[in-house]
């Protein structure tokens, strides 16, 4: 239940950010933080970063297919704990809040601008901020579980015999 929640409050909160924010930036660009931050009217027919450009039904397939994996393959690929479970919810909203704009206008419409000086990062949106989470969710669990695996000695998983020392790296 926690996944589906969580999927649409992210594909939600997107759509209702994209709705009450896109038509006051068309003409032009709000600055939040000047020097730092603006809202920017971006319509970006790509993938993150804008890499991509021009590939919007071949991102609306991927998507589907990124959806399906997730959802038919989650019990192998996520565990079931509190933390996956919330990478999930937010993956799958994300996925979904872009997917609505591609279909809907051919584009994503992103309009979180942050730079400094010249030095602009891509703008974006709600739901490219969920995918990330959730990737980011997911790739720190992976790596702190691997640190709390236990190492085997050898190749073929023998115990060391008693008395003998693991050699320090």
């Amino acid at each position: 239940m926690l996944i589906l929640c969580l999927s649409f409050s992210a594909a939600l909160l997107d759509q209702v950010t994209k709705y009450l924010i896109a038509p006051r930036l068309v003409s032009g660009h709000i600055s939040i933080i000047p020097g730092f931050f603006d809202l920017r009217y971006v319509q970006n027919t790509g993938a993150a970063c804008g890499i991509m450009q021009g590939f919007n039904n071949w991102l609306v397939v991927l998507s589907i297919i990124m959806l399906l994996l997730i959802i038919f393959f989650r019990k192998l690929i996520l565990q079931n704990t509190l933390i996956h479970r919330i990478a999930a919810g937010l993956l799958i909203g994300g996925i979904i809040g872009n997917m609505i704009d591609r279909i809907k206008f051919g584009y994503v419409i992103d309009f979180l601008d942050f730079y400094w000086r010249a030095h602009h990062f891509p703008a974006f949106n709600v739901a490219d901020s969920a995918i990330c989470m959730g990737v980011g969710l997911y790739i720190l669990t992976q790596i702190f579980e691997s640190r709390n695996v236990p190492e085997h000695e050898g190749s073929s998983g023998d115990k060391p015999e008693e008395g003998s020392q693991k050699p320090e790296a």
